[in-house]
């Protein structure tokens, strides 16, 4: 297997301790572990700290606006769905901002990955709620506490027919890397909601609160069983880290089109008839 390394010396522009860096940690190593070439890897995202991802690891990125990662990753996989294509951001980012892309990219089912760096709250702007903030965080804005029922992506992703739907944490950097080598080596859409802590605005949900509050679960279940995997994602009491719900045998966004029906050859690479072309201008 190669060993390509995807990291570099870069100053990293995350606050001391906050949990991005333990999510950066377990995606370069999944990977390094997969073997994936950096050439043929793209990395997309909208605005936000955890949106900043892609500028830390060592392949292609597309940075674009907020709440627009899900497009970019869903284009890029169209044209060459030979590359490997993560799009990555926040929870203010993805379910918020970018939450009719979730929706809607979730019933295309493309073959990429989606990871959601959730630390409930809006890191970038300094403290705002965000669609996980709990009922009651007092923040910048909500100085009373929030009021709104937090946003259940797992939930929803399962009802909207994702074919894969999992939790991991920062915190477990072990855990987590194997949920995302999972994730890219699945065929067809597939979610990670990843807790992480914000050390600085969100002095409820710590990495101690994350630890006493989440469980993993057990090696018992069937993540083929569709009713299991929406009680797990209906827990308040603890959440589930690990693999809720996955589907094999689905076809992708990229199969289903019809451009690829009867030629396989990736759009991108394929020879232009400039005849047909001019007629067309």
């Amino acid at each position: 297997m190669n060993n390509f390394e995807f990291s570099y010396d870069i100053d990293i522009a995350w606050c001391p301790g906050c949990g991005n860096f333990g999510i950066r940690k377990a995606l370069l190593k999944a990977l390094q572990d997969l073997g994936i070439e950096p050439a043929k890897t793209v990395i997309t995202s909208g605005i936000g700290q955890a949106a900043k991802m892609p500028q830390y690891i060592d392949a292609n990125f597309f940075n674009g606006l907020h709440g627009r990662g899900l497009p970019l990753a869903v284009a890029i996989k169209s044209v060459n769905p030979e590359l490997t294509v993560i799009a990555e951001g926040g929870d203010g980012d993805m379910y918020g901002e970018g939450g009719n892309h979730f929706i809607h990219n979730i019933r295309r089912n493309p073959d990429i990955t989606h990871l959601v760096h959730n630390n409930m709250i809006y890191g970038l702007t300094k403290g705002q709620g965000s669609p996980t903030s709990m009922q009651g965080l007092k923040t910048t804005v909500q100085i009373d506490g929030v009021i709104n029922e937090p946003f259940n992506p797992l939930a929803v992703a399962l009802s909207l027919g994702a074919t894969f739907v999992a939790r991991g944490f920062s915190g477990d950097m072990e855990h987590l890397t194997e949920l995302i080598k999972a994730a890219i080596k699945h065929k067809g859409y597939a979610l990670i909601d990843i807790f992480q802590p914000c050390v600085s605005f969100n002095k409820v949900n710590n990495f101690q609160w994350y630890k006493q509050n989440t469980y993993e679960i057990p090696e018992k279940h069937d993540p083929s069983d569709f009713t299991a995997a929406y009680e797990l994602s209906m827990k308040k009491d603890k959440y589930p880290l690990g693999i809720l719900y996955k589907k094999e045998g689905t076809q992708s966004f990229e199969e289903k089109t019809p451009v690829y029906l009867n030629d396989k050859t990736p759009i991108i690479k394929r020879k232009r008839d400039i005849h047909k072309v001019n007629a067309l201008i």
